[in-house]
């Protein structure tokens, strides 16, 4: 890459990150005004539920109209393939299948089985996951399998003010820079610099305190963005040979949502509780119980998810010793995390009065 296509580059990327952020701070005051008029929020429960006011939702129409409109504004050839359309046809599936579910409440099987299409749409347009050993419709399952789950991951931590869409944020970041040196194509870096832009927009008013919140319609949109720009990206790094690691990459840079996604459902399972019926056992409410605010705990999640990112980087770009590092401590960082959020106590349920923090999953 020449000096001058280097400047051009980041003066692209800058203009996405700039206008999808531009975009969401005067798109999702909007929304919020639409979701009050039309009284579309999120009351207070009493168990779960457990912000002080009914709070607008549709934060992911605001996410998701800010980071198509400058996808579609700025692309260009080099940043338009078939990947990139199946891509957004597959993730405004799952946005309608969210606001769905938002307005209308739908069960958890019908939810999932429309996920399942949104990721078989992706599947046949080229974002897949490549396996040489295994078999196509091995490489098909494991597509559906991870988009789908971190989908619902995404999901199932947006339970406070800010989690989700700054996870998701950071993540969209560590993507961008690492496609940014491993991709010949300006697909992915520009979907996940365009998505990062929006989401920090969103944050503007997602932040603790929330004026709104994602709804299913934001966290499954993201969720679905963030897994299948991380299936195609290049972990390879400048490395000679094939980097047996790279499979651990994604798992290491999402492995927040990964990691509340298994702590949430093991808790549940030893409780007697269905998987998909809410309850409070999230790490965030766990150090929310211990006594950090909502900012406490969602800024030192940021932190970790920071971390793990550096630990991606490692993963991809360092050698074999620093990629096997970084995979290792990773795991020891979630084994003793596992382990020490166990031992709190997760919080009952109180009136909705008592408490701030979002905790609707």
């Amino acid at each position: 890459m020449t000096p001058d296509q280097l400047v051009t580059d980041i003066v692209w990327y800058a203009l996405a990150f700039g206008t999808a952020l531009g975009l969401a701070l005067f798109v999702t005051p909007l929304t919020i005004r639409v979701a009050t008029t039309f009284k579309i929020h999120d009351a207070p429960d009493g168990r779960l539920k457990k912000h002080t006011q009914a709070t607008p939702y549709l934060g992911g129409l605001a996410v998701a109209t800010s980071f198509i409109i400058a996808y579609g504004v700025l692309s260009t050839p080099q940043t338009t393939d078939y990947q990139a359309m199946a891509m957004l046809v597959g993730g405004f599936m799952v946005l309608l299948l969210g606001l769905y579910d938002d307005l209308t409440n739908l069960s958890p099987a019908v939810k999932f089985l429309g996920q399942l299409l949104a990721a078989f749409v992706i599947y046949k347009g080229g974002v897949q996951v490549h396996i040489g050993s295994l078999p196509e419709w091995g490489n098909m399952a494991l597509t559906l399998l991870w988009v789908t789950g971190i989908a619902n991951a995404f999901n199932i931590i947006d339970i406070m003010d800010g989690l989700a869409a700054g996870t998701a944020t950071i993540a969209a970041l560590f993507l961008f820079g690492i496609s940014v040196v491993t991709e010949e194509q300006q697909v992915v870096p520009f979907m996940a610099i365009a998505l990062a832009g929006s989401l920090v927009g969103y944050l503007r008013f997602n932040f603790n305190p929330a004026r709104i919140f994602l709804g299913d319609t934001g966290s499954l949109f993201v969720g679905f963005t963030v897994g299948c720009l991380s299936m195609i990206v290049s972990y390879t790094g400048q490395r000679s040979g094939e980097n047996h690691l790279a499979l651990a990459a994604p798992l290491v840079l999402l492995s927040v949502p990964i990691f509340d996604t298994a702590f949430v459902a093991w808790h549940r399972a030893r409780k007697g509780i269905p998987f998909f019926r809410g309850s409070p056992d999230h790490f965030a409410l766990r150090l929310r119980q211990r006594g950090l605010s909502v900012r406490q705990v969602v800024l030192r999640t940021y932190g970790v998810a920071g971390f793990l990112g550096l630990l991606t980087l490692g993963v991809v770009f360092g050698s074999t010793a620093v990629a096997l590092g970084a995979v290792i401590s990773a795991g020891l960082l979630w084994l003793l995390a596992f382990v020490g959020l166990s031992r709190l106590p997760a919080p009952t349920p109180r009136p909705a009065s008592a408490v701030v923090e979002r905790a609707d999953a």
